[in-house]
């Protein structure tokens, strides 16, 4: 098992000094991750995502945590590969030399984007986008493994090139595939590569896409494979926030998730931009029949849950906010759902930075050694 944390760089304040304070509390948290005993400091990219997602340079950012650190491994969740926005060649240049500069320590995710505000900005339509991240994921691998590459594809032409430098991992670091439906999850098993999924669904609907992943993997075939290094691994992302006060945690991450949610919805589908300032204390919306929601739609997974029943707790991701108690009972319910690592998600729109550090703390010297401890008496 694998323990992490996933950032977006999401902020309320879009101004200089908001990018200032983000990327700097950031770097504080990442800091702090590694002492806690964290797996992997995971980064996103999205352009274009005004108060959504500021991690428009996860490279930069990837880099200079390596330096910041020494044990905690750096992931790209994910490296959008339209050839545009990131050529396959400046792709490999990029993974092989921050795997260099770190010692073997970068996971390297790769995927389209999720909207069209993201793909026009570099002259795209987003629904012609597939072949063309098809072509890019196959060719990467291939750049970091050969001494020189020929590429005459259809959407990519490199003459014959040396390419430098090699990654540090031998052959390359392991690859991942951002999952948002049922068709990425059977391409990701099929292809070898490990899963990066989401996890607003709860356990119940992780453990279908583990499913459908691992079927995928067990009927794979060697010509599809991506890469030279199979990896066979599903990452569920976990909203969270963990304090001594339960009832404050929930409250806390309940508002930060609404945000989160509402700017999904605003740039995946043309909602309004969310404004927290005229929320009232419960942040909760409420549906047709009057029942508490937060809904809304991140690609092609619908999500939506009910607070109006006490007893739903379970049935929904909010039940990792609240104590080290609550944290751990749903984090086993995710591995039992088939998760290999669980992507902690603290870092939403409104969150304070000392909850976010909070919560760190309480995973690392309690959380993470519960499941650690766990692991090694079975052993």
């Amino acid at each position: 098992m694998r323990f992490s944390l996933i950032y977006e760089a999401q902020t309320t304040d879009a101004s200089r000094e908001g990018d200032r304070r983000v990327f700097d509390e950031i770097v504080e948290q990442a800091v702090l991750a590694e002492q806690m005993g964290f797996d992997v400091i995971w980064c996103v990219e999205h352009t274009a995502l005004t108060h959504y997602a500021h991690m428009s340079a996860p490279e930069t950012v990837l880099a200079f945590l390596a330096g910041k650190t020494s044990r905690i491994h750096l992931g790209h969740g994910v490296v959008c590969l339209p050839p545009a926005m990131n050529h396959p060649v400046k792709v490999a240049e990029r993974i092989a030399t921050l795997d260099l500069l770190s010692h073997g320590r970068v996971h390297f995710g790769v995927g389209k984007g999720g909207t069209q505000q993201e793909a026009g900005t570099f002259g795209y339509d987003l629904s012609t986008l597939h072949p063309q991240i098809d072509e890019a994921m196959y060719l990467i691998p291939k750049i970091m493994v050969q001494d020189e590459i020929e590429h005459d594809g259809e959407f990519v032409k490199i003459p014959r090139r040396p390419i430098h430098p090699k990654p540090y991992q031998d052959p390359h670091p392991p690859m991942y595939l951002a999952c948002t439906n049922t068709d990425t999850l059977t391409r990701a098993g099929q292809r070898g590569m490990g899963a990066l999924v989401l996890g607003f669904g709860g356990p119940d609907d992780v453990a279908r896409k583990n499913e459908v992943y691992r079927q995928a993997w067990n009927s794979r075939k060697a010509e599809d494979q991506v890469g030279f290094r199979p990896n066979q691994h599903l990452a569920a992302l976990c909203p969270t926030i963990v304090l001594k006060d339960g009832q404050q945690a929930r409250q806390i991450g309940i508002k930060g998730q609404r945000y989160f949610m509402e700017s999904l919805g605003h740039w995946y589908g043309a909602g309004p931009k969310p404004d927290p300032s005229k929320w009232e204390e419960d942040v909760t919306t409420r549906d047709a029949d009057g029942k508490d929601i937060i809904r809304t739609q991140f690609a092609s997974e619908k999500v939506s849950f009910d607070f109006s029943d006490p007893n739903m707790m379970l049935m929904n991701p909010n039940h990792a906010y609240g104590t080290v108690e609550d944290c751990i009972g749903y984090v086993q319910r995710l591995i039992d759902a088939g998760a290999d690592e669980i992507l902690f998600i603290c870092q939403m729109g409104t969150i304070p930075q000392w909850a976010q550090l909070e919560t760190l703390r309480n995973i690392g010297e309690h959380v993470i050694p519960h499941f650690r401890n766990q692991a090694q008496r079975a052993a």
